[in-house]
């Protein structure tokens, strides 16, 4: 049965390291550094961006939105965060503000 597995054996005698807690604070302050610089701060930069996006949003503007729908903005909604996107002549489609994904420039819907 133990062909394969040595068997392991207790060390007599060993203690503990000494000054294991403040080791421990260190890599946790690290890690907290670490964490703040590379997925808080990056996402808070973005979700304030698109914040900044969201409130510049005019009539008229060509749009991209998150569900690949491009158009122009026809008609804004201030009170309920809504708006009315031209997809073609005859077709709208009302969609919130948030799924704005980029603002275009002004020409794009008619190179395409």
């Amino acid at each position: 049965m133990s062909l394969f597995i040595s068997p392991a054996y207790a060390e007599g005698g060993a203690a503990a390291p000494a000054g294991g807690g403040m080791e421990l604070i260190f890599m946790m302050a690290i890690f907290a550094v670490i964490f703040y610089f590379m997925i808080y701060r990056p996402q808070s930069k973005r979700v304030k961006e698109h914040k900044n996006l969201m409130a510049s949003l005019s009539k008229g503007d060509e749009v991209l939105t998150t569900g690949g729908l491009v158009g122009k903005i026809i008609k804004i909604s201030e009170e309920n965060e809504y708006f009315q996107l031209s997809l073609s002549d005859d077709t709208t489609v009302t969609l919130k503000k948030d799924f704005v994904s980029a603002v275009l420039p002004k020409g794009t819907l008619k190179s395409l």
